[in-house]
């Protein structure tokens, strides 16, 4: 547990020391062992691994709605970051991870070698209207009636058919979120857009969409966010919001010649 930014993120820190470090920062109704297989994988490769559960989620501390918006976020993941003393990190996110990720690339980017966006926008929501009932009713009463909408919203078509275990797992752990869960989901859909501070972005950053992605679908979460940071970008087959989660295999690829081409320096 990291005492940073007033509040207190749990965490774990894996693979050798001396390792290039990877940050991973999870989506909104998961926790940071979305990326459970991305650690083993890349702690394998020599890399230090880095996941941590943002403020009122996972076993991360509690907080109200109005320290729940994607600036304060973003300030914790710096906070974090300085308080591991990495000096320079690949910083990985996925959704809720991404906007930090693409925020942290505009504002600090002393602190990384690369952001990475994954199923992620650099806009303001574009289904705030369609979302904001969602969230209320989150607040009001919790997930346990709107499971079926969570899960259509996070995973795509065919791993909602394919991969039942996998999505069996994480309906059981969206069942058991506390209604506080809507407090953070309302700093998702009210957060501000990035594009314009991105211009001239001097971090490397690169944009994963995915084909079946039912909250930002490309080229929102690809071509867009590749417009406005001057960036790659590249769309996966076969998943959806979740991609990080549903094609480990897939994703890994990518972060990994993506990371071999930036190298360990700017």
């Amino acid at each position: 547990m990291a005492a940073v930014n007033g509040t207190d993120l749990a965490y774990v820190d894996e693979g050798p020391r001396e390792g290039i470090p990877i940050v991973f920062s999870h989506s909104l109704f998961f926790d940071r062992r979305m990326f459970n297989d991305h650690l083993s994988r890349f702690a394998r490769d020599g890399y230090r691994v880095i996941a941590y559960d943002h403020r009122n989620q996972g076993a991360s501390a509690p907080a109200p709605r109005d320290q729940l918006d994607m600036d304060t976020l973003t300030d914790d993941a710096a906070a974090l970051l300085e308080h591991l003393e990495l000096s320079r990190c690949h910083f990985v996110g996925n959704s809720m991870g991404g906007f930090i990720a693409l925020r942290l690339a505009a504002r600090r980017p002393d602190l990384l070698l690369s952001a990475v966006a994954l199923g992620s926008s650099a806009e303001e929501e574009h289904k705030l209207a369609e979302f904001s009932p969602l969230v209320e009713h989150l607040t009001q009463y919790g997930p346990a009636d709107v499971l079926d909408t969570l899960m259509y919203i996070m995973f795509g078509d065919t791993t909602l058919r394919d991969q039942p275990e996998l999505c069996a797992s994480w309906r059981s752990y969206m069942s058991r979120l506390p209604a506080g869960v809507g407090d953070s989901a309302d700093g998702v859909i009210r957060r501000g857009r990035i594009v314009e501070e991105l211009a001239g972005c001097r971090v490397p950053v690169l944009a994963v969409a995915a084909s079946e992605d039912h909250a930002y679908p490309p080229p929102i979460s690809g071509a867009n966010i590749a417009a406005a940071a001057a960036c790659e970008h590249v769309t996966v087959e076969g998943a959806g919001h979740s991609v990080a989660l549903e094609q480990v295999d897939i994703v890994a690829g990518h972060l990994e010649r993506y990371f071999s081409r930036v190298g360990t320096t700017m």
